[in-house]
């Protein structure tokens, strides 16, 4: 923080304005100095005057240097309007809301402040070379800020589009994963089933097919644990990544709402219902072979 509580960048901007200010007030005062020198060489010619002369030089005087402070007053209050306009636009830009304590305008403590500051301030630059004569200018109010947020707004576009990708994918995986699950419990039981019918046959036909049953149900259970784990996996990553997307759907609420109805009514949903039903159909046929 600087001098006036402010960080060094708007403390800067201050002394801008102050340079400005001072610029403009000894232009105001040249002005009503030169009222009176046109008065003393104009008027001012002879040895003597009557009262009525003087009360008639001095209402003229008063009349000229009224009416010059007055436009100067009027000047400086739009001048500072027009500065308060740039600050509420760029915050406008930022969606801020900034306010004004009127009272703190007499606050005899904080003038005598800035009144000392610009003492140090007038007194310090007096004291610099003409260094730095090129200052290099702001960027424009109404560019750097908006350029930014359309930036910050692009930005965020393209996440929540990366997002929505990733938990279509995620959510594809996670039900063939559970698809498949189901398959292979299905199939084992009914495996388990034709061991059981087969109990009857050969001895040797009987060890062939434990064998083979044996060997289907060691590969199946490791299908299921890796199945488990990759579920687990996905589903824990699927959290994650629905949590990351809230953080974008307050501005694209309306979008996600689509997306969800779009989901249900994707080809790859309805091709998964249709190789599940195909599926099932094999594995009655080969039901119906075994028995056989």
């Amino acid at each position: 923080q600087a001098e006036l509580g402010v960080n060094e960048h708007h403390q800067n901007e201050v002394v801008s304005y102050m340079r400005f200010a001072r610029f403009k007030r000894g232009m105001c005062l040249k002005t009503v100095d030169s009222c009176f020198q046109d008065l003393k060489d104009s008027r001012l010619v002879e040895e003597t005057f009557t009262v009525d002369e003087v009360i008639d030089m001095l209402d003229g005087l008063q009349s000229v240097v009224h009416s010059e402070v007055e436009s100067e007053l009027i000047n400086t209050t739009y001048t500072n309007v027009l500065l308060l306009r740039q600050l509420f636009s760029q915050a406008e830009k930022w969606y801020l809301k900034l306010q004004t304590d009127v009272s703190d305008l007499e606050n005899r403590e904080l003038l005598d402040q800035v009144a000392e500051f610009e003492k140090s301030e007038y007194t310090s630059s007096n004291k610099k070379s003409t260094a730095d004569p090129m200052k290099p200018k702001l960027a424009p109010l109404n560019e750097g800020g908006s350029e930014l947020l359309n930036k910050t707004v692009a930005h965020l576009q393209e996440e929540n589009e990366k997002l929505k990708t990733r938990l279509r994918t995620i959510e594809t995986q996670a039900t063939a994963a559970l698809d498949e699950k189901s398959k292979l419990e299905k199939s084992l039981r009914d495996l388990q089933m034709i061991q059981g019918d087969q109990k009857n046959n050969a001895n040797q036909d009987i060890t062939e097919l434990e064998n083979k049953v044996a060997a289907l149900k060691s590969q199946f259970e490791k299908t299921l644990n890796d199945t488990a784990a990759n579920q687990k996996f996905l589903e824990e990553d699927l959290v994650t990544t629905k949590h990351d997307l809230l953080k974008v759907q307050d501005q694209l609420s309306t979008a996600e709402k689509e997306l969800e109805k779009k989901f249900q009514q994707t080809a790859a949903y309805r091709n998964m219902k249709e190789i599940l039903t195909k599926k099932n159909e094999q594995i009655k046929d080969l039901r119906r072979r075994l028995s056989k």
